[in-house]
C-alpha cells in the first residue's frame, strides 16, 4: 500500500480488526519511509458493476458516492452511524448480488429512498427532494403529505 504521505510503496500492517457492522477490516499501517501512520479500510467486492445514469452515460459504481448521498440526506438528523452503514452496505450487497453488470441509478436510488423511509422521515423528505427534482415548496408539501399518510397506515 503506498503512503499518502510521502508516496513509497512500503508500509506496514500494525493493527487489523473488523469493523462494527463486520463489513470491512480496518488496518492501521505505519510507513517504513516517513513513520507516518493511516487507516485503510478492506472491503469484498463481489463483483465490478456500471452505473447507467441519466442520457446513458456510464461509470463505475462507487460505495464513497452513496454514503456522501446519504451522509447528506442523514445530516444532524440523530441516526446511529452504525444503522447508516448497514444501509450502505445492504445497498452496495443487492446492488452487487442482482446479477446485473449495469444497474440503472435510478434503481439505486429507489434502494436509497426505501431505506431512508425505514429510518427517519425526515432524511427521506430530503433525499427525495435531490432524487425527484423538486422545485417549488409545494413539492414539498406535497410529498411530507404521503408521507404522513403512509406513517397513519
Amino acid at each position: 500500500m503506498r503512503c499518502p504521505f510521502c508516496a513509497h510503496d512500503d508500509t506496514q500492517v500494525k493493527d487489523s480488526r473488523p469493523t462494527e457492522d463486520n463489513a470491512s477490516i480496518r488496518r492501521r499501517r505505519q510507513c517504513s519511509s516517513c513513520g507516518a501512520r493511516f487507516t485503510t479500510f478492506e472491503r469484498v467486492q463481489l463483483r465490478e458493476v456500471v452505473v447507467v445514469k441519466s442520457g446513458d452515460r456510464r461509470e463505475p459504481f462507487e460505495r464513497s458516492k452513496l454514503e456522501q448521498s446519504v451522509s447528506l440526506a442523514t445530516r444532524k438528523r440523530s441516526i446511529d452511524q452504525e444503522r447508516i452503514d448497514q444501509l450502505i452496505s445492504g445497498i452496495q450487497r443487492q446492488v452487487e448480488t442482482s446479477g446485473e453488470a449495469e444497474v440503472p441509478s435510478s434503481h439505486i436510488g429507489e434502494l436509497v429512498m426505501e431505506g431512508l423511509r425505514q429510518i427517519d422521515s425526515v432524511a427521506y423528505i430530503r433525499f427525495a427532494s435531490v432524487y425527484r427534482d423538486f422545485s417549488e415548496a409545494r413539492d414539498f408539501e406535497e410529498f411530507a403529505h404521503t408521507v404522513q399518510q403512509a406513517a397513519k397506515d
